[in-house]
């Protein structure tokens, strides 16, 4: 028998021991226990092969039944409320809003995916990072970040990549180990780096925003490819043995005739350019083809002074200052700031002066009059006072030097070879990075609802497929099949989860494990770190959906009484679920990447090259708990 299946029956075998040994005897047993008894029998019951979502309604159901029973009903009452309950949260669950969003990205992703863009993003970025140690390993996370981010799916990403990717790292004499943990992590980071479909089904379960939820998770989401991409540089800098560095002949880069015309005149891009210019008539080249390498070199400068401009008017935006009359009577001093204000006033019983209430439907401020001995004074109402620009702050000038700086070394050291990769990221990388920063910023900044994000990423990618001339009727067909294919699991799992929370709540379980937990005596940090242990130990048998569907509700209730802002605690649950990818038996990105690996790599090779990542998953985790402003700085900046 193989070791994953051995490792499997046992986990198997100490879930049901241990709930044998903590059962009471039948006579002591409550339906809190049976509860226990439910989440057991549904974790084992998954590890056999069942399908999740229909597993979860069956036992749901089933126990639900029980509890109704145990309550003194009717077999037939029973069996009419439980199937009113299973109607009633399935339609609750169809009528989730949130939920939407989910077909679009997955339609997007799926799109994206057939554009066939993965294997000229792999090359540009391979050329591009030729210099870096291990060039080809960190293209290669590179790409799956990007690639992942966009799809949201890891078994597309993880097998295109095995496809593409482990090939050229084999031959290039990379360790077996390395390259299959570097395809599987990277392939993984699309379910925590926005717009991840994994934050949704989180924030839909926990009640969370959405929104709140990707700014959050951007930071420990490029924190943790920052750390892949950082191991893996070190490892090929200390065994270079391991990850070789690129050969000279693969580094060469063939001018196109555009390039070798301005080569005539420099090696750099910008003097070649201003060469063919100042003599176009000597050079041959097309006013068309100049312009277009025109827009192509200095496009960075002006997309630099379009992003610097904004941020100019954002910076110095005049300061709106409410003006302010002053009405000092005898009995003291009113202040009458805005029209609402006045209504406010008037709600509340305040009265006001005569001739005030016109003035305050009209936006105006009252104006100060002379009332009865006091002799007031009239004072200016400020109309037709100009606003002035605030000053432009420091931080504008510093961006600015520094910007500057980046763009005079860019165009000193832009050569002509290098100008011939720029291109190809042109056509591959940058294309797919204004898509994601597209819908991501609209969601961030508050510009749509993540619907509305999703519909605009989903466009995003028939435009992105006919761009690349993929776009027919039977991609269009396929992906339309993939996608509801997709979401018809997920929403599945949702009806699933909700009956069997449901059903776990009418026995009494989520309040025998409240009493046990609080019962422990716990502070904050050990209830966070019992938690995560938790999650992490069930990333092993489990996939994310399982754990979030099931396990999610359980530990939400608890967040009140510890005080943990369920944002940070669902951070910190997207960072751990990770592992559920790369922990083995149920490691579905390794039996991605075994079915498109050469014959020689071995099941067992591929889960000792993810170890190391996964314990740099765990190091992320805690970098994230010790210094929450990672996932925490950007919601608080942007929503507080």
């Amino acid at each position: 028998m193989r070791k994953e299946l051995y490792f499997g029956f046992s986990i198997m075998a100490a879930i049901v021991v241990g709930t044998l040994i903590a059962m009471p005897s039948f006579s002591d047993m409550t339906n809190g226990h049976l509860g226990l008894l439910m989440l057991s029998l549904v974790v084992v019951a998954i590890m056999l092969g069942f399908p999740t979502a229909f597993t979860l309604m069956g036992m749901g159901m089933i126990f639900a039944l029980f509890a109704f029973l145990s309550q003194g009903e009717g077999a037939t009452q029973a069996v009419d409320r439980t199937l009113a309950l299973m109607v009633q949260r399935a339609f609750s669950v169809m009528t989730n809003d949130v939920l939407i969003s989910i077909p679009l990205f997955v339609f997007m992703g799926y799109l994206v995916e057939r554009a066939n863009l993965i294997e000229k993003l792999f090359k540009s970025l391979h050329l591009a990072l030729a210099r870096l140690p291990g060039a080809l390993a960190v293209a290669t996370l590179v790409t799956c970040a990007i690639f992942a981010t966009a799809t949201g799916i890891v078994g597309a990403v993880v097998t295109l990549m095995g496809l593409l990717a482990l090939p050229s790292m084999l031959k290039a004499g990379y360790s077996v180990k390395l390259s299959a943990g570097v395809i599987t992590a990277g392939g993984c980071l699309g379910i925590l780096i926005p717009p991840s479909v994994m934050l949704i089904v989180y924030g839909a379960t926990a009640g969370v925003s959405v929104v709140k939820l990707y700014a959050g998770a951007f930071f420990p989401g490029l924190m943790l490819a920052t750390l892949y991409i950082g191991y893996v540089i070190i490892v090929a800098k200390l065994k270079p043995e391991l990850a070789p560095p690129m050969p000279n002949v693969d580094r060469l880069v063939t001018l196109t005739p555009p390039s070798e015309i301005l080569a005539k005149y420099s090696q750099r891009a910008l003097p070649g350019l201003l060469g063919v210019m100042k003599g176009r008539a000597a050079s041959n080249m097309s006013l068309g083809e100049l312009f277009k390498q025109f827009l192509i070199i200095i496009g960075p400068l002006v997309f630099f002074a379009v992003v610097m401009t904004s941020m100019y008017g954002v910076a110095t935006k005049p300061v709106e200052v409410s003006i302010v009359s002053e009405m000092v009577s005898d009995g003291g001093m009113i202040s009458l700031e805005s029209a609402e204000e006045s209504e406010q006033s008037q709600a509340e019983g305040v009265s006001l002066p005569p001739g005030a209430e016109e003035d305050a439907k009209e936006g105006q401020p009252a104006a100060a009059t002379n009332v009865g001995a006091t002799g007031m004074s009239e004072l200016p109402s400020g109309d037709g006072a100009a606003a002035e620009r605030a000053p432009v702050p420091m931080w504008y000038w510093i961006t600015l030097g520094i910007g500057l700086l980046i763009g005079a070394l860019f165009y000193y050291t832009l050569t002509l070879k290098r100008l011939e990769v720029f291109k190809m990221l042109l056509g591959s990388f940058f294309p797919l990075a204004a898509l994601i920063l597209i819908v991501l910023g609209a969601i961030v900044f508050g510009l749509a609802t993540p619907t509305e994000a999703a519909a605009l990423g989903s466009f995003g990618g028939f435009v992105l497929a006919w761009a690349y001339k993929q776009l027919n009727m039977e991609v269009v067909k396929e992906s339309v099949f993939l996608t509801a294919k997709t979401s018809a699991m997920v929403c599945w799992l949702f009806v699933g989860s909700s009956i069997f929370s449901a059903a776990f709540a009418l026995l009494g379980g989520q309040e025998l494990i409240e009493k046990w937990v609080l019962g422990l005596g716990l502070s904050k940090i050990e209830f966070l770190i019992l938690s995560q242990i938790i999650i992490f130990l069930l990333g092993w048998p489990l996939e994310w959906t399982e754990i979030i569907v099931i396990f999610m509700p359980i530990f939400i209730p608890l967040l009140v009484h510890f005080q943990v802002d369920p944002l940070f605690f669902g951070l910190l649950v997207a960072l751990n679920l990770q592992t559920a990818f790369l922990s083995p038996p149920v490691a579905m990105a390794a039996f991605y990447l075994k079915g498109v690996a050469p014959p020689h790599v071995t099941l067992n090779q591929i889960f000792a090259g993810m170890m190391p990542f996964m314990a740099i998953q765990v190091f992320a985790l805690v970098l994230l708990y010790m210094f929450p402003a990672i996932g925490m700085w950007l919601p608080s900046v942007l929503y507080n």
